[in-house]
């Protein structure tokens, strides 16, 4: 508008030089209203400005709650019950739906009794410290734990090729945003106010490492050249397990503080490539769990039990003995627990943090696509461990793949 009055002006005054009479009365009077015109529009545009201003907090906050569409090939429900099964994977000689002590020759002991008898876990003085949900892992228990995460962070790195890289686990707001674990997650972090201290902004402690992963490239736009980006962390996880309670939640299964190696890929905007590498993803676990002898199935989530961020999630869950309802001697029959979670997010993630790549046929910038899966948590995925290859006289053979791990320890024992 500014750019159209100008000329008008620089007409009418050319022609107010010959101008007389009335007319040139008209013709001054419009050369005034156009001189006011510009003034007016800055005076709305202040106005307009300030009013923007003010919804925006408001319009960030409902564009942050908008949930990414589900994949057209995820199956339709209303929640968890709604779940289905793809496949089961147990060792020979084993079957999760027989009995256990049919099969192995003696009654199973749960985690809890394993921890205890053979002095890996010390509940009693992590509540002391850390209040509930806290624990210690103690000798051959805590060598088990950094076991499993020493074999999982090689398998994938070594012998995956994935990047090994480290990440903070406190994080600015931004990050948690971007990742979308906020604002539906926020009751589940762990807060530090550190604007009342005089910092300029709050903290917060991550529950995975997804979260330090994908905020690496937070409003960069990557080489085409350099997709598909693979890495892998481990890094102490902090969640608050707001509202998590009963039996079978009890132990080392829902914790507050634990220790997780995360695998992320972010690859170009590409439906096949992207479900290529969901099924890649799996594959890993698979082949740890297998490595394992841990029987385990897969659970294709439906659409009510994907959560906002996810456009596909396939849970890995293992077969648990001492877990489930009570049989009539009043012990667990067992059950399945979830271990690991496989999601592909479309360019959810990306397009919040900002994450680009060049398109290298239109060059053109577009949002990448990313996706996570666990590689293993610990201390959870010591529950299946220990009770799966518990023996008859109470003690626990390490698996074959973590025994390097372990200074060649063969079994744990209460002496060990």
């Amino acid at each position: 508008m500014f750019c159209q009055t100008g000329p008008q002006i620089g007409r009418l005054k050319g022609a107010l030089k010959s101008a007389e009479g009335e007319e040139r009365s008209r013709l001054e009077a419009e050369v005034m209203e156009l001189e006011k015109r510009p003034i007016a529009l800055k005076d709305r545009i202040q106005m307009l400005e300030a009013e923007i201003q003010a919804i925006e907090p408001k319009f960030h906050e409902l564009l942050l709650a908008i949930p990414q569409p589900p994949a057209d090939d995820v199956p339709r429900g209303g929640g968890s019950e709604d779940n289905v099964e793809i496949r089961q994977w147990h060792p020979e000689g084993f079957d999760p739906n027989a009995p256990f002590a049919g099969q192995r020759g003696f009654e199973p002991k749960t985690h809890l009794e394993l921890v205890h008898d053979l002095g890996l876990v010390d509940f009693e003085r992590g509540v002391k410290m850390g209040g509930s949900r806290h624990y210690v892992l103690t000798g051959a228990g805590m060598r088990l734990h950094q076991a499993i995460l020493r074999y999982a962070f090689d398998f994938m790195t070594v012998e995956q090729g994935f990047t090994p890289m480290s990440v903070p686990v406190v994080v600015k707001e931004e990050c948690m945003e971007g990742t979308g674990f906020f604002p539906g997650g926020r009751d589940q972090a762990y807060h530090i106010e550190e604007s009342r201290r005089g910092s300029g902004h709050d903290l917060y402690l991550t529950g995975t490492g997804e979260v330090g992963l994908m905020g690496l490239h937070a409003d960069e736009i990557v080489d085409v050249e350099d997709l598909p980006i693979t890495y892998t962390t481990v890094s102490t996880c902090f969640r608050r397990e707001a509202g998590a309670a009963g039996k079978d939640t009890a132990g080392l299964y829902r914790i507050h503080q634990f220790d997780k190696v995360e695998q992320v890929v972010v690859c170009k905007a590409d439906a096949a490539e992207q479900k290529d590498w969901h099924g890649r993803m799996i594959g890993f676990v698979e082949s740890i769990l297998q490595s394992l002898a841990l029987p385990y199935r897969l659970l294709q989530c439906c659409t009510g039990d994907l959560g906002a961020k996810n456009e596909d999630m396939i849970d890995v869950e293992c077969w648990m003995p001492g877990r489930g309802a009570e049989g009539p001697d009043g012990r667990p029959v067992g059950d399945w627990g979830e271990t690991h979670s496989a999601s592909r997010l479309g360019d959810y993630q990306c397009r919040r943090l900002n994450l680009r790549y060049r398109d290298p046929e239109t060059k053109k910038t577009r949002f990448a696509y990313s996706l996570n899966n666990t590689v293993a948590a610990s201390p959870r995925i010591l529950i299946p461990i220990l009770e799966m290859h518990q023996q008859a006289d109470g003690s626990v053979l390490v698996p074959e793949a973590l025994r390097p791990y372990m200074g060649g320890m063969e079994r744990i024992t209460a002496d060990a």
